[in-house]
């Protein structure tokens, strides 16, 4: 059909959207990176630091992935907002402070909405600054050089590129029979933008995820369950001491937990669910009513439509995409970071990913040591983790030693009176070396990454114990734990 003809029976807009949909624009880089979340985007930008030209082609519309939109972002707004709002009702009057407070739940979630749209505006900000080229689209693997990006025209850019980068991240993993509406059963997605106060909130799951968001709905007035299939809560890796101090301070404030108990399904009649429940050891079934549920399970690695079959790129048992020491797939040209690889599914672990597998593919070399990896889980108290737990050094058999110090023993935890939980150190009995550190308290999100720091660089706990701390700091704790691990004894408690 000619152009001319085209035009005559369609008018020029149509002409130029039918267009659109039958031709792809073309342009040639040195790597395409699929997905703008946190490992996506700073892959992006250090492989244009590096000198490549670099796309990142985005399916949604603002960038920064889950993490910056509906995950780390948002949720730290209301976790942060919410404990404010429950200090006002319960905790300042015996620091001498006489206020009346209450929720203004929809100013809450503007204060959410504007730290997400200045964090995402500025993403968007360092794509322009490191010249990164930006397509807005799905994009499929067509070949071990090209990608497609669909976007929401129907139009379809073609890139030809050297290398490409997967980072398309994960998604809320279903619960079978239980359908998420994202307005009484929700995801984490939901969960962060219910638009009232929920009278009774039971959550599927007591990992880090239904504790965050459980506690955020619990301290703004909702009566929160969570239930949880195994003994413990917190998830993976977190140390066995403080879990069971984890769960006792989150039950003081009216946190209630069902353990070892699994869900059987859920029904909603109206603006109520009724979630069937049973006893994993003994089978004894109960029922339980809310006007909101929270499912909260974990995630799953996002593959679908990658066209990793067009390359013969197979997905393990667990559907994420093998990779060598360089984050290398069996395809030379192809390489994946982050959630869609093997690993914890955290933001600041596809971070480092992104940088060194960029910095791989320009002939640097690449390590990454995952037992340096920190968690942290951002309730109140906080709760935070790197290297192994002694659950995992008894079951490896390494003769270890333990160094503890209480906050209460802090002095600028008493002069905050915040001074609840610890921080502990497991260091190897033989060579006083850093093993793990495990720290519930306040500022432990912070306070892990001079754990961290220690870990990395092969620290003793007397190497640590011997750094001057800043008095008064609740840094002073992480010391006095470690000298408790090098010498037996710490400074400051009894």
């Amino acid at each position: 059909m000619s152009l001319s003809r085209t035009s005559s029976l369609f008018g020029k807009r149509q002409t130029c959207q039918f267009l659109a949909r039958c031709y792809s624009s073309q342009q040639d880089v040195d790597l395409v990176v699929i997905g703008g979340g946190p490992g996506g985007y700073v892959a992006a930008i250090k492989a244009a630091q590096l000198g490549m030209k670099t796309v990142c082609v985005e399916k949604n519309a603002t960038l920064g992935g889950t993490c910056l939109n509906v995950g780390c972002i948002p949720s730290k707004s209301l976790l942060n907002n919410s404990n404010f709002l429950h200090m006002a009702q319960h905790d300042f009057a015996s620091r001498g402070i006489d206020c009346t407070a209450s929720l203004n739940l929809d100013k809450m979630m503007e204060a959410k909405r504007g730290s997400v749209k200045a964090l995402t505006g500025g993403i968007a900000q360092l794509f322009k600054a490191n010249k990164v080229g930006h397509v807005e689209g799905f994009a499929s693997i067509t070949g071990p050089n090209q990608v497609q990006a669909k976007k929401s025209d129907g139009s379809v850019e073609t890139i030809n590129t050297r290398n490409i980068l997967i980072a398309s991240g994960s998604e809320v993993t279903p619960f079978p029979g239980i359908e998420i509406d994202e307005e009484n059963i929700v995801s984490s997605t939901g969960a962060l933008s219910l638009k009232a106060v929920p009278k009774k909130m039971v959550v599927i799951g007591a990992g880090v995820i239904g504790l965050e968001l459980g506690s955020v709905w619990q301290r703004l007035g909702a009566e929160v369950t969570a239930v949880e299939y195994i003994g413990t809560i917190g998830g993976m890796g977190i140390d066995g001491e403080v879990a069971k101090n984890f769960q006792r301070s989150l039950t003081k404030q009216g946190f209630k937990f069902l353990l070892n108990t699994k869900v059987l399904g859920a029904k909603k009649n109206g603006s109520q669910i009724s979630v069937e429940v049973e006893g994993a050891k003994d089978g004894k079934k109960q029922t339980l009513e809310c006007d909101a549920l929270l499912v909260s399970v974990g995630r799953r690695p996002y593959t679908q439509g990658l066209g990793l079959e067009n390359v013969k790129i197979e997905l393990d048992k667990r559907g994420r995409i093998p990779v060598d020491g360089r984050f290398q797939t069996k395809v030379p040209s192809i390489f994946a970071i982050g959630d869609v690889i093997e690993g914890p599914m955290l933001a600041h672990k596809a971070e480092d990913e992104g940088i060194l597998c960029v910095e791989g593919i320009a002939g640097g070399p690449v390590h990454i040591d995952y037992n340096c990896v920190p968690s942290v889980v951002y309730t109140h108290p906080e709760v935070a983790w790197v290297g192994k737990a002694e659950e995992q050094l008894k079951q490896e058999g390494v003769a270890y030693k333990v160094g503890k110090f209480p906050f209460v023993a802090n002095s600028r935890a008493k002069t905050n009176n915040d001074q609840e939980g610890f921080v502990k150190i497991l260091a190897d009995k033989q060579t006083d070396r850093m093993l793990g550190v495990h720290i519930i308290g306040p500022n432990a999100g912070e306070m892990i990454a001079e754990a961290t720091l220690a870990l990395e660089y092969g620290a003793s706990a007397e190497d640590v114990a011997r750094v001057c701390h800043p008095h008064p700091t609740l840094s002073e704790a992480f010391r006095e734990a470690n000298l408790a691990a090098y010498c037996g004894k710490a400074i400051n408690s009894i």
